[in-house]
């Protein structure tokens, strides 16, 4: 062998490496921003973009700041409801009765206040205890009962509105608006926003961190998706049903107190009836299957939107009212038939 030293070859050129996206670029592509927004959601933001041209070009009015702002005054109180019936959907549940239950605490915080000469936190803080106490029977009927939530809670839809009425002899009680804290709740405005839409803007992100980012809600969406995989892995879940038709008796109470400001006096009925069926129908059309295990804060609060865009549309243009219950009842239908269709499952009584 040589002893003359081989030569190695001349290192082969390498193009240099391409310079990496900011990941605050990456996350704006198409493909992540779809993928954040959602498909269901994207349909949403579509539909609310026809219903406001439509309504916009039949009545100049109706893009009129001051009406948008109403739009969101508008939906404060059953988009709590819907917020709050989000997570019971999510856990497997469903609370027919949040209406009944506003009802009950708006006739509450109305004589508290009264009885106490006056004291609007003792009457928030009392329609606040009510809440608690009518999630809590809700919670223990459903867990200890044995009760289908559906049955449960609507014994309870009838029994709340029969106790509403009962304290309150089936009339308006007190009146608040000689109080500032309740003219700032029902008419005050924090940045420009009327404070009921701040307020609904704070239990809805908190909920939303809630489900999204706690041990808490990934066991929710456990619970709901199979409950018992969910119970063999440690979950509690007569723990958890409890507290979230306890959480749904607090966010009810909130939404009374706030149609106590609104109104003037507490509601035993008038201002809380079908709150529930605009509830339940926000959370479906905002992507909540109504079997549990999958729905999100960001879908109930377009599909609030849209509802109230929908409603005031058809008054703006002078629609007769009882059609927003038609149109109500129709979007609940088209909701869970796009479920059942993307779900795969057949139809009932049909052959597979």
């Amino acid at each position: 062998m040589s002893e003359q030293q081989l030569e190695l070859p001349p290192p082969v050129a390498t193009a240099a490496p391409a310079p990496t996206l900011n990941r605050y670029t990456a996350a704006l592509t198409p493909r992540r921003l779809l993928h954040a927004i959602g498909p269901g959601n994207l349909s949403l933001i579509g539909a609310l973009v026809v219903i406001v041209a439509i309504f916009g070009s039949l009545n100049d009015g109706y893009l009129d700041p001051a009406n948008l702002a109403g739009i969101g005054d508008a939906v404060t109180v059953f988009g709590l409801l819907a917020v709050v019936q989000t997570v019971v959907i999510i856990c497997g549940a469903l609370d027919i009765s949040v209406g009944s239950q506003a009802g009950v605490a708006s006739v509450i915080s109305a004589m508290a206040f009264t009885a106490t000469s006056g004291n609007a936190f003792l009457g928030i803080l009392a329609a606040v205890g009510i809440g608690v106490v009518l999630g809590l029977v809700n919670g223990l009927i459903i867990v200890y009962g044995r009760v289908n939530p559906v049955i449960a809670t609507l014994a309870t839809l009838a029994a709340y509105k029969g106790l509403a009425q009962l304290i309150s002899g089936g009339k308006a009680q007190g009146f608040v608006l000689d109080n500032d804290l309740f003219i700032f709740l029902a008419r005050g405005k924090i940045i420009g926003l009327p404070v009921p839409v701040i307020i609904l803007a704070i239990v809805a992100l908190g909920v939303h961190v809630l489900l999204k980012y706690t041990d808490i809600g990934r066991n929710i969406y456990a619970i709901g998706g199979n409950d018992t995989a969910a119970r063999l892995s440690g979950i509690n879940i007569n723990k958890y049903l409890i507290a979230v038709f306890v959480l749904a008796g607090v966010v009810a109470a909130i939404a009374g107190i706030i149609l106590t400001a609104r109104t003037g006096s507490g509601q035993p009925v008038s201002g809380s009836e079908g709150l529930e069926l605009k509830a339940i129908t926000a959370a479906a059309l905002g992507g909540c299957a109504l079997k549990g295990g999958k729905g999100t804060v960001g879908g109930t609060l377009l599909a609030v939107v849209l509802l109230g865009a929908l409603d005031n549309g058809l008054n703006v243009v002078g629609v007769n009212t009882f059609w927003q219950n038609v149109a109500q009842g129709s979007l609940l239908v088209a909701a869970v038939v796009i479920q059942q269709r993307r779900s795969g499952e057949r139809a009932v009584g049909l052959p597979t």
